[in-house]
Order: C-alpha cells, then sequence, then structure tokens
C-alpha cells in the first residue's frame, strides 16, 4: 500500500486545483519560507480527519478555506481527495483503489466521501487503524512532531507504539464495547430503580386495596340499614298519620264555618280585585298602546328625516355635479376655441415663415453669386499682373540670357531625361511596396476582427462560468441541507422517534417477525391537508401494529410481556373489519362536511380494512362552527374531526387546543418522501451543472488557446506593418523629392521655351500685350467695385431676413407649446367630465336601490 495521489483545492494557500502524483520512491516538495510546503502535510492530516484547528495552525475550521487576495476572491469551500493504492488489501475494503475526501463549507457544514460515497468519520477512522496512516499516525511527521514525541507525555508516546503494534483497532474496540456495557449497566440500574421503588408501592398499595375492600363491604351494610330506617320511619309516619287525619276532621268542620265567612268575604273582595285589575289592564294596556305608537312615530321620523336627508344630499350632489360639467363644458368650449385659432395662427405663421425663407434663400443666393464674381476677378486680376511682370521680367532678361538659353537648354535635356528614368523606377517599387502594406493591414484587419470574436466569446466564457459557479454553489449547499434534514428523517424513522417504548421494541423485531407489517402511520398516505384532522382522529391509534394474522399478534404480546417492556395495540388482518356509522352518510350533506376520514387517506388495498376500522366512524369538517352544528342536529351521536384538529365525540365532549410544535407522523414519512425527490432533483443539477462546467472548462481553454495564438499572429503582422510602412514612407519621399526635382525641371524647361518663342515670335507684340492688359486690368476693377456694391447692399438685407426667420421661428415654437397646453387642458376636462357623469350614474343607481 502506497500513496498515488493528492488533489487539493481551496485549502489554505491552494486557490486553484492542483494534483501530486506520487510514484514510487522518494517524493519530495521543496521551497523557500512561506511557500505553502507545510500545507501540503497539513491536508493529509486534515483529510485523514484531524479535527482539531490547532493542529493545522489556524483559529477555527474556517481557517484552511481559501481566504481570498487583493486579486482574488475568497472560495467558498476547501476540499482534499487522498488516493492510496490497496492492491495488497492492506485496507479492510474490497477496491483496488482507495480515494478518500473531504470537504469543508464556510457555513460549517463538512462531508467525507468513500471512492465518492458519503460517509462518516469514525468509519474513515476505523479504515486506518493500525495501518499507522491515520491523523495521530507515526506516518506523518510535522513541524516540530519529532520534538513533541521525545517531550511528550508516556500517554502520548504509547499512542504511537499502539498504532505501530497493530492494537489500536482492538483497544478502539474495547473502548467502544465497555462504553455500551457501561451504558446498559446504567440503563439496568435505572430499571432496577424503576422495581424497587414499583416493588416499594405494593406494601401501600395492598393496604389500601383491603381498605377499599372494607369499604365497599361496609357500605353495603350502611345501605341495607339505611332501607330498614327508612321501614321503621315510614310506619311511624303512618300512626302519625291516623292521628293527624283526626285532628284534621274537627279542624275541617270548624274549617267550613270559617270557609264560608271566608267565601263572602272573599267575593267582596274579587269583585273588587276585578274591577282594580280591569282598571289597571286599561291603564297597562293604554300605556303599551301609546309607547308602541310613540315609537313608530319616532322611527317614521326617522325614516322621513333619512330619506328628506339623502334626497337633499342626492339632489345637492346631482346639482353640484350638473354646475361642475356645465362648467367643464363650457371650458372645453373656450380651450377648443382657443385651440381653433391658434391652429390659424400656426398656418399664418408658416406661410409668413416659408416667405421670409424665400427671401432669405434669395438674399443668399445672390450674396454667393456677388462673392463667386469677386474671387474669379481677383484671380483673372491676379493672373493679368503676373502675366505683366512675366512680361517686364522677359524683356529685361531675354536679352542677356538669349545667349546662354541653348547651352542651358542641350543640359535641362539630358537631366530631364534622367529623372524620368529614375521617376519610373521609384514608381515601381512603391508600388511593390504599397501592394506589400495593404495585404498586411488587410490581413490585420482580419486578425483583429477574429481577435474581437475570440475576446468576446472569452468574456461569454468567464460570466457562464461565474454563473455556473454560482448556482452550483447555491444547488450544492440546497442539496446538503436537504441531504442532512433527509438523513436525519430517515434516522428519526429508523429509530421510530415519537413512539413508545413498547412500539420501538417490538419494530425492532420486524426483520426476524414474519407477519410483523408496521405502524399505521407507515402504512397510510395523507394529503398534508388533511394531515392535522386524521392524527387527531387516529390519537393514540396512530402507534397501533398492523399484523398479518392474530397469531403473529399473540407471538408478540408474549415478547413484551416476557421482556417487560410494555404494552401496544395490535391490528391483525385476518379480525379487523370496518367499522361504519349510518348517520355519517346522512350527515354527508351537510355543510362544510369534507368527506369520511376513511375516504380521505390512501393505503395499499389489503389495509382498507384497518383504514375503515379506524377512521370509518370519523367524520372530516372544515371548521369547528360546522362540526358543532352537525353535532346537534344529529344528537351528539357522531365523531366529527375538524381540519384544525377540534375532536367532537359522541356524548357532547369536545377536544381541542394548540398544538406544541406543527410536526407529525404522519407528515414525517410526507416530508421524507418530498425530500428523496427534491435531492433526486437537485443531485441531477449538479451532474447537469458539472457536466456542462466540464465542457465550458473545455471550450474556454480552447478558446484562450486561440485568442494567443491570434495575439502572437497579430503581433507578428504589426511588425510587419511597421517595416512595410517604412519602405513605403521612404518610398514616397523619394518619388516627392523626384517629383519636385522633375517638376521644376520641366518648369524650368518650360520658361526657357517661352522665352526663348517670346523672344523669337512675340517680341514686337510685347507693347501691345502690356496694353491689352492695362485695359482688362481696369475692366476687372470696375466689375469688382460693382459687385462689391451690390454685396454690400445683399449684406445689409440679410440680417433683418435672418431676425425675421427666427422671430416666425420663436413664435411657432411659443404657439406649438401653447397648443399643447391646450390639448391637456382638454384631455383632463374630457376626464372630469367622465368622471362626474359616472358618479351621476351611480348616484341615481343607490337611489333607485333605495
Amino acid at each position: 500500500m502506497y500513496l498515488k495521489s493528492l488533489e487539493i483545492q481551496g485549502f489554505k494557500s491552494f486557490a486553484n486545483k492542483i494534483v501530486f502524483d506520487y510514484h514510487k520512491g522518494i517524493t519530495g516538495i521543496v521551497g523557500p519560507n512561506g511557500s505553502g510546503k507545510s500545507n501540503v502535510a497539513d491536508a493529509v492530516r486534515w483529510v485523514l480527519g484531524e479535527q482539531s484547528a490547532k493542529q493545522l495552525r489556524g483559529a477555527s475550521m474556517q481557517d484552511v478555506i481559501f481566504a481570498g487576495t487583493e486579486n482574488r476572491k475568497p472560495l467558498s469551500y476547501a476540499y482534499v481527495a487522498i488516493t492510496l493504492d490497496n492492491s495488497d488489501h492492506q485496507l479492510s475494503i474490497d477496491f483496488e483503489e482507495v480515494t478518500i475526501a473531504r470537504r469543508v463549507y464556510r457555513s460549517g457544514e463538512s462531508e467525507y466521501l468513500i471512492n465518492g460515497n458519503p460517509c462518516r468519520l469514525k468509519e474513515v477512522s476505523e479504515l486506518f487503524y493500525d495501518t499507522g496512516i491515520g491523523k495521530e499516525g507515526y506516518s506523518i511527521i510535522g513541524q516540530g512532531q519529532i520534538d513533541k514525541i521525545l517531550s511528550g507525555k508516556p500517554e502520548e508516546r504509547r499512542e504511537l507504539f499502539d498504532e505501530a503494534a497493530g492494537i489500536v483497532k482492538f483497544k478502539k474496540r474495547k473502548t467502544t464495547a465497555q462504553k455500551k456495557l457501561e451504558n446498559e449497566r446504567e440503563n439496568l440500574v435505572r430499571v432496577n430503580d424503576i422495581l424497587a421503588e414499583l416493588e416499594r408501592q405494593v406494601g401501600p398499595l395492598e393496604r389500601q386495596s383491603e381498605k377499599a375492600k372494607t369499604y365497599l363491604k361496609l357500605k353495603a351494610e350502611q345501605k341495607e340499614y339505611d332501607v330498614n330506617l327508612f321501614l321503621l320511619e315510614m310506619e311511624k309516619i303512618s300512626a302519625t298519620k291516623k292521628e293527624v287525619d283526626a285532628e284534621m276532621k274537627q279542624a275541617s268542620e270548624s274549617y267550613e264555618n270559617i270557609k264560608s265567612e271566608y267565601e263572602k268575604m272573599e267575593q267582596a273582595i274579587s269583585d273588587m280585585d276585578e274591577k282594580i285589575n280591569s282598571l289597571r289592564e286599561n291603564i297597562t294596556n293604554t300605556s303599551v298602546m301609546k309607547e308602541k305608537l310613540e315609537s313608530q312615530i319616532q322611527v317614521l321620523n326617522e325614516q322621513i328625516h333619512t330619506a328628506e336627508t339623502t334626497d337633499e344630499h342626492l339632489q345637492g350632489r346631482l346639482l353640484a355635479i350638473a354646475t361642475e360639467r356645465t362648467a367643464r363644458v363650457e371650458s372645453r368650449k373656450v380651450y377648443d376655441d382657443k385651440k381653433a385659432e391658434l391652429d390659424q395662427e400656426l398656418l399664418d405663421l408658416s406661410k409668413k415663415q416659408k416667405e421670409n425663407q424665400d427671401k432669405l434663400d434669395e438674399i443668399h443666393a445672390k450674396i454667393n453669386d456677388c462673392n463667386t464674381k469677386i474671387d474669379n476677378g481677383q484671380a483673372e486680376l491676379i493672373a493679368l499682373l503676373n502675366s505683366k511682370s512675366s512680361i517686364h521680367a522677359r524683356q529685361q532678361k531675354y536679352e542677356t540670357m538669349l545667349e546662354q538659353i541653348n547651352i542651358r537648354k542641350a543640359e535641362l535635356s539630358k537631366r530631364l531625361l534622367d529623372r524620368k528614368t529614375q521617376e519610373a523606377d521609384l514608381n515601381t517599387i512603391l508600388r511593390e511596396y504599397q501592394d506589400n502594406l495593404d495585404k498586411v493591414n488587410g490581413r490585420i484587419t482580419e486578425l483583429r476582427d477574429k481577435e474581437a470574436v475570440l475576446a468576446s466569446k472569452d468574456e461569454d466564457y468567464k460570466k457562464k462560468r461565474q454563473k455556473d459557479a454560482a448556482e452550483f454553489e447555491e444547488k450544492q449547499a440546497e442539496f446538503h441541507k436537504s441531504q442532512s434534514r433527509l438523513e436525519s428523517l430517515r434516522n428519526i424513522a429508523e429509530r421510530y422517534d415519537g413512539y413508545g417504548n413498547s412500539i420501538r421494541k417490538v419494530m425492532e423485531q420486524k426483520a426476524n417477525t414474519r407477519g410483523l407489517l408496521g405502524v399505521v402511520s407507515d402504512l397510510i398516505q395523507v394529503e398534508k391537508k388533511y394531515e392535522i384532522a386524521i392524527e387527531t382522529a387516529l390519537g393514540g391509534n396512530i402507534q397501533n401494529i398492523v399484523t398479518e394474522d392474530e397469531e403473529t399478534a399473540k407471538k408478540m404480546i408474549t415478547f413484551l410481556k416476557e421482556n417487560r417492556l410494555g404494552r401496544a395495540t395490535f391490528l391483525p388482518l385476518t379480525s379487523v373489519t370496518g367499522k361504519t356509522n349510518p348517520r355519517n352518510e346522512a350527515a354527508m350533506e351537510e355543510e362544510g362536511v369534507i368527506g369520511i376520514a376513511s375516504d380521505l387517506v390512501k393505503c395499499d388495498k389489503k389495509y382498507k380494512e384497518v383504514a375503515a376500522y379506524l377512521l370509518g366512524r370519523v367524520l372530516v369538517v372544515d371548521h369547528i362552527d360546522h362540526a358543532i352544528a352537525i353535532a346537534k342536529k344529529f344528537k351528539f351521536t357522531l365523531h366529527i374531526v375538524t381540519l384544525e384538529g377540534e375532536y367532537l365525540s359522541p356524548g357532547g365532549s369536545m377536544t381541542g387546543g394548540a398544538f406544541k410544535n406543527s410536526s407529525n407522523l404522519l407528515a414525517r414519512n410526507r416530508e421524507i418522501e418530498e425530500l428523496e425527490k427534491i435531492v433526486a432533483s437537485i443531485s441531477d443539477s449538479l451532474e447537469k451543472l458539472k457536466s456542462e462546467r466540464c465542457e465550458l472548462d473545455a471550450l474556454s481553454t480552447e478558446n484562450a488557446k486561440e485568442l494567443d495564438e491570434l495575439k502572437n499572429q497579430l503581433q507578428e503582422q504589426y511588425i510587419l506593418q511597421n517595416t512595410a510602412q517604412l519602405n513605403v514612407n521612404r518610398a514616397m519621399l523619394q518619388r516627392t523629392e523626384s517629383e519636385t526635382a522633375f517638376a521644376s525641371l520641366m518648369t524650368e524647361s518650360a520658361e526657357i521655351d517661352n522665352q526663348i518663342s517670346d523672344i523669337n515670335l512675340n517680341k514686337l507684340n510685347i507693347v501691345e500685350e502690356l496694353k491689352a492688359a492695362d485695359e482688362r486690368e481696369a475692366q476687372i476693377q470696375e466689375e469688382i467695385k460693382n459687385l462689391q456694391k451690390i454685396l454690400e447692399e445683399q449684406s445689409l438685407l440679410e440680417g433683418p431676413a435672418s431676425d425675421a426667420v427666427r422671430k416666425v421661428f420663436l413664435e411657432i415654437s411659443k404657439l406649438n407649446q401653447s397648443v399643447e397646453f391646450t390639448m391637456e387642458n382638454i384631455d383632463r376636462i374630457n376626464g372630469e367630465i367622465d368622471k362626474y357623469d359616472q358618479e351621476r350614474e351611480q348616484l341615481l343607481k343607490d337611489a333607485e336601490q333605495a
């Protein structure tokens, strides 16, 4: 077994992903102080399960995550994976190659992986027992570790010796077993305490039982004595009654005499009472009638007053609406008239502006024509002056230069021929240089276009990577959160937390007992909105255990008895039958009834009788008011439960209130199913994002490579461009110099030819030419003078015409603003009129309904 590779990303100074490949032999990592050599050993110690941040030279575990620099953002997690060759199966795992990975997030969540499968730290530690590789093993010697071992306590050195001796695994197992035995011993002590307490209560309870039996016996005797006493009292009362009857007979005779007198007096009193009662009745009736009439009068007065007030308010509001609407209509008419006037003014101003603009254009045309003619005249005048000067010069120098002209002309002809030949060569070279430069510029333009496209792609890739990374981290955080919640709920469900101790102990035997199907809460499914109602209806029955037959139930009851584990209720499928209440069918038509509870749950067909047995008589209602009404109507003979958990039982009792928490046994299974779907969905999304990220990285790398190659090519083309441009500039400079020299020679040659021609052919006409030139000069000056006069006149007219155009333009702009303001007011008034019409219709409608 040897180390093959170490992958690090985001751990301490390793911001980028880096993989150290180790081959057989010795691998050394060298570098200056502070370069991060020790971080490699820390990464190995950390991935093997180190929990002490101090051992990793940090204050907290979040310190191992790359914290960022001035030019780089911090990372959100650290990841290290170590790969070992297990071909000799030194590690107790059926793989030729073992990869241990650890990841921690800034939120504090962490995970361990063995060959990509999530695991616990305990499993990683147990994997490396007795191999010397663990975080405390002697195979990792960090800074100061030798001195620590030599100067450490004996028990600390003992750990290294135990690791080398290969007994750490057994010592750890021994410690674990001792801890379990100690826990069981503590549990046994608590059980013995409970038994002792119960045995201590047996004696007092026996005495209380004897007292209760004695009490019941004495109570029966007392009842017998009470009956005898009652009979004796009856006899005594009968004797007394006879005596009283004799006395009554005598008293009755006296009574008859007194009665006759009393009747006479009573008759007289009765007559008087009748008269008094008659009078009182008349008075009472009159008073009642008076109060009733006064009350009716008061009500009618109030109704009349209310109607009058309402009519007055309605009439007043309708009048106000009509007044306001009339005012708005008149105001709109004013604005309409104003808009028509403004439109007419705009039309007039537009015509006026066109006329003024035409005048201004005409003036500009005349001014331009005058300027053109003046410029032409001045140019011609300058030409005449030059001509005169040339004529005078020729008159002076032709005589002196005539003998030398022929010699100079011969020399000039030879020089012109040489220059023409040189210019042709320069033009050829320049065309070659220019073609080369054009090719280079075209190539550069093409490369720049490609560079822009690749740079845009690179920027898109960067943004996409950032977006994908953020989405990946978000999905990963959501995945870990949901996974943790799912594992927690699965562990709770597997341990049957929330169930009684007897239920848990029975369900632990499920794997070994055929016919033990499960608890009721695991066998039925309920929609979320019915969970509270169904769990309330089930009550303690939600923890009942369903079995295939009575024999299985009997076996589990025996198991509970023998182990003194408590009591449990079993529902054998062979004996449980559904229960119904005929009154429920009649109650289904009542308001608020949702249905029979057994119809609102889902379960396997074989458990239908169990569901009917537990829930077939329970009626589910939306809320307690409807539940109470239904219960009263059916004489409190129904089992009713509401969606909020209130329970009405036959006989009239009601149960309800607030739950301590929102969790329940039925919701637990539903939440596990929902979390499993969520985790699977997020896992698929993460895999898809990973695939997309790998594909994007490949595309980005290829694009970056192409961009670098393109930049190198572009740099080469820039160098070629500079060289070609220098050649072109140099050739153009040479050609310009040659053209200048050639033009100078041509001018000189033309002058010589002109001089010879003038001297030989026109020498006699020079005086006439000078005279004609003088006459033409005078004529041109007169024309220029007249044109300047016209120009001054038109310039004077240009200013007022321009002012008139600007003035009309400003007036048009002002009128346009007025038109816009008027239209806004018209729209506003139309809205107010519509509003008043709607209010009037609503008032009339309300009045009709009243």
